[in-house]
């Protein structure tokens, strides 16, 4: 009876692990909140004495909804002690020296000991549902974030239209409007069709929620348990030269994402949609005849796109930045 209760004990705890990965030890932050069964946008909002739109603009929030096991920014109250400065206080948790001086009308950067203030979370930089984050913020969004289906590939493509000489370094939100729109009017489909988008200047932009799966011609096979990356620019042989910044970005959001999800990169994890039948919507892998496969993400994209160029050339860079995201979250 012990040995069948004990067995039970393991089988339970293992689900648990699995349902909500494991989280950093020690106490949660004062500017952290954990969303909890019952929990509503409006009741954490008056907790903590903001607003829904306000918890949405500073933790990405694409809907009303919250999961237990989320994490959110919220304001709280702190008290000054020796040696703070308000660059420190911002720096430390997650706001900004405007904001905490707009908030307690302050009128100078001078603090004294003792002083209780306010700390309210900076906001992220939203359109509609289109969020543009930096690979730090996507870092924090995705981690403090929880999805409700599975998701166990990463699918990774390049836009060919729009490419580099349709980015002029400021129009990221208009660029994913005109994606948006294409896709819902020409395409016939529900949304933009990936859940996240890359820019040739290293920014990221979530678009798709990813509790929704994509949608596209890669096919149902790929789409249900998938996560799709659009990067911008046409990366076949000849045309767009990958920027630093751009290649930085999607080995971080893809190594970001593999240890959200728990994925080890290879052919089965991380997939090109050139490995894929537009005809059958099948994986084929590297024997697909050009006139049923795309190129796609390009014939340049980190030294090609075969799973032979992705072996040796991508993944080891994103098992590398894997390691470094699992190491800064110790």
């Amino acid at each position: 009876m012990k040995k069948t209760c004990g067995f039970v004990v393991a089988m339970i705890l293992s689900i648990l692990i699995t349902i909500f990965p494991a989280q950093a030890a020690g106490p949660i932050p004062d500017n952290i909140y954990w969303v909890k069964s019952g929990d509503t946008l409006p009741g954490i909002a008056k907790k903590y004495e903001t607003s829904v739109v306000e918890l949405k603009l500073t933790n990405g929030l694409q809907t009303n909804t919250v999961l237990v096991g989320q994490k959110l920014w919220v304001p709280f109250m702190y008290e000054v002690v020796a040696g703070d400065t308000l660059r420190g206080i911002a720096s430390t948790n997650h706001s900004t020296v405007e904001l905490i001086k707009w908030k307690n009308r302050l009128e100078s950067d001078q603090l004294y000991i003792g002083l209780v203030i306010k700390i309210p979370p900076k906001r992220m930089t939203m359109q509609g549902q289109h969020i543009l984050m930096t690979r730090e913020e996507f870092r924090d969004w995705l981690f403090n974030s929880r999805v409700n289906r599975k998701v166990n590939i990463i699918q990774q493509h390049h836009t060919w239209l729009p490419s580099y000489k349709n980015f002029n370094g400021s129009n990221h939100f208009r660029m994913l409007m005109g994606m948006e729109n294409f896709h819902k009017r020409r395409m016939g489909w529900s949304n933009i069709a990936q859940n996240i988008t890359t820019f040739p200047d290293g920014k990221i932009a979530v678009s798709r929620p990813f509790n929704i799966a994509p949608e596209g011609t890669i096919g149902p096979k790929a789409n249900t348990t998938g996560i799709s990356i659009e990067n911008v620019g046409n990366f076949d042989k000849g045309h767009d030269v990958m920027t630093a910044e751009q290649k930085e970005t999607i080995v971080y959001i893809t190594a970001a994402l593999s240890v959200k999800f728990g994925l080890n990169p290879s052919i089965d994890s991380i997939t090109y949609h050139h490995w894929w039948n537009l005809r059958t919507k099948q994986r084929v892998l590297d024997k697909g005849p050009d006139y049923n496969v795309k190129t796609c993400p390009g014939t340049g994209f980190f030294g090609g796109n075969t799973t032979t160029d992705a072996i040796n050339n991508f993944y080891p860079l994103v098992l590398g930045k894997m390691q470094e995201i699992r190491a800064s979250r110790q």
